[in-house]
């Protein structure tokens, strides 16, 4: 029987590049979502290619009851792999200047969606008596930069939750790893900048920054070692960036 991994905002970017990783690794999936259709088609595309089981399922992870109520929809609830990938950020404000419903949307998705997620899912884990967590970070939740404010906030919550959480559950058998990306290039920026690609694209003018699927390799080896293992914490850079604002361009 295959193992199972869930993967949330697996729509796009680092989500999706799980998702094909683990497929091509024997892992059935459960990937989540807001959009269907993108969600519909990533499925269609992995169990073409893989043959293995792909479920869906469509809801946000910032809604509390819906969220809970979706994920104990699930039947096979033997979870070995849980990534906490939703996440966004929204805006590049001074601190004074920034607006409130970006600050709610980021922390509603960033921090009380994983835990919303989390909460949820920890109780089957513990039923199992193992069990890995791979929460996504940044190095935002690392260092804090300028116009980064509630964005890097968000990210440093995550960033002590994934240590709070690895002492919490140690007990259980459960590991819990912390994956800290530095600039990839996903939709994050478009997100970030309401949707304009111009502005987007200038953000990785000069370098090379990572790609989603390096984030996702490197997730699949944290998850892929011996049971006695557990890759805790992993900072991981594009090689012309040495930390949050020193980044090389030619």
């Amino acid at each position: 029987m295959n193992k199972i991994a869930l993967i949330t905002g697996a729509t796009s970017g680092i989500g999706a590049a799980c998702a094909r990783i683990f497929s091509q690794n024997k892992f059935d999936l459960i990937i989540t979502g807001r959009r269907e259709d993108r969600l519909s088609e990533l499925k269609e595309s992995l169990e073409l290619a893989y043959s293995n089981k792909v479920q869906t399922l469509c809801f946000d992870v910032r809604n509390r009851e819906e969220t809970i109520a979706v994920l104990n929809s699930i039947k096979n609830k033997n979870i070995d792999v849980l990534i906490n990938n939703a996440g966004l950020a929204v805006g590049v404000s001074p601190i004074d200047e920034g607006c409130f419903d970006d600050w709610d949307r980021m922390i509603d998705t960033n921090v009380k969606g994983l835990l919303n997620v989390s909460k949820t899912v920890i109780p089957w884990l513990k039923d199992n008596g193992s069990g890995h967590i791979i929460n996504i970070g940044s190095i935002a939740g690392k260092e804090v930069y300028p116009n980064g404010n509630v964005y890097c906030a968000s990210k440093h919550a995550v960033d002590a939750l994934s240590q709070a959480m690895r002492i919490d559950l140690v007990k259980h058998g459960i590991k819990v790893t912390n994956i800290a990306p530095g600039m990839v290039e996903t939709e994050f920026s478009i997100v970030r900048l309401y949707g304009d690609q111009e502005k987007a694209d200038n953000v990785y003018i000069g370098m090379e920054p990572l790609l989603p699927e390096d984030i996702a390799e490197t997730i699949w080896f944290c998850a892929s070692r011996p049971a006695h293992v557990n890759i805790a914490d992993v900072l991981i850079l594009p090689a012309s960036q040495a930390n949050a604002v020193t980044v090389i361009r030619k």
